[in-house]
């Protein structure tokens, strides 16, 4: 990081994910409640840039998905448009993925696919704040999927659904090494599932920053202006990639549930 001292720019690429409040200021550092500081806390009952943020997603989502498409005109509209192709793709997805017995839940991975992809892009909006980038949100979404076919998994297929963790096309003296294997990865699915999507998405926001303070330097300004340029298309590709995974991720987890057998 650059210092005062030695270039006259300071610059701190992580301030951008702080949470603050949206109807008083606090000042970084300073909540310590066990030192008798709470001015600097951010009280949960607060309305926050995160809570701002998801709200605005769910509002573009709702623009997109109900109000661009209410007229359902046999000839599209290029909103109408692009809400149908999204439509079709995770249909699609779905089905080939997790079996045509899983377009029951379509709607839910649907869901979570526009949620992610439209918090992502809007994230990139100057001035906006990346709640993906929070392991907060990201982890939030990964718990409910991995509850979800977890229950699923039990309640479809009772306790055959412990078979996914039995390699029965496996040697008989290595199952239980392999069964132990299993278990972990499964249990290790949400922190995965929730990691990868924020931090891609925290990393490409802390580049663009880097990117954005040099231009600051006059002789390194054209350089670092097209680093910009570079890095932000690269993020609008990861957006939707970060948005793609996570879904298809989401039906992998939900065939296992579907469909334990190995």
């Amino acid at each position: 990081m650059a210092t005062e001292a030695e270039t006259g720019l300071v610059f701190h690429p992580m301030d951008q994910f702080i949470v603050t409040p949206l109807f008083r200021d606090i000042v970084p550092g300073t909540c310590n409640p066990a030192a008798g500081l709470t001015d600097g806390c951010v009280r949960w009952y607060e309305p926050t840039n995160v809570t701002l943020w998801l709200a605005i997603t769910v509002i573009a989502i709702f623009a997109l998905f109900m109000l661009g498409t209410r007229g359902r005109a046999l000839i599209p509209s290029r909103v109408q448009s692009i809400a149908e192709l999204s439509y079709g793709m995770i249909h699609k997805i779905v089905e080939d993925v997790a079996g045509k017995e899983a377009l029951k839940y379509f709607p839910y991975v649907f869901t979570m696919f526009t949620f992610v992809l439209f918090a992502n892009f809007l994230a990139l909006i100057p001035m906006s704040f990346s709640t993906t980038s929070h392991i907060a949100t990201t982890a939030v979404l990964a718990l409910l999927v991995f509850l979800g076919v977890t229950i699923l998994g039990f309640v479809k297929n009772g306790a055959r659904f412990l078979d996914l963790f039995w390699v029965r096309s496996a040697p008989l003296a290595v199952r239980p090494v392999l069964a132990l294997i299993e278990v972990i990865s499964y249990f290790v699915r949400p922190v995965s599932h929730s990691i990868r999507l924020a931090g891609n998405i925290m990393a490409g926001h802390a580049v663009l920053k880097v990117f954005a303070a040099f231009a600051a330097i006059v002789w390194v300004a054209p350089v670092s202006i097209l680093g910009i340029v570079a890095m932000y298309a690269l993020e609008v590709l990861v957006c939707a990639i970060q948005a793609y995974v996570f879904t298809m991720l989401t039906c992998v987890y939900l065939k296992d549930a579907l469909h334990p057998s190995h």
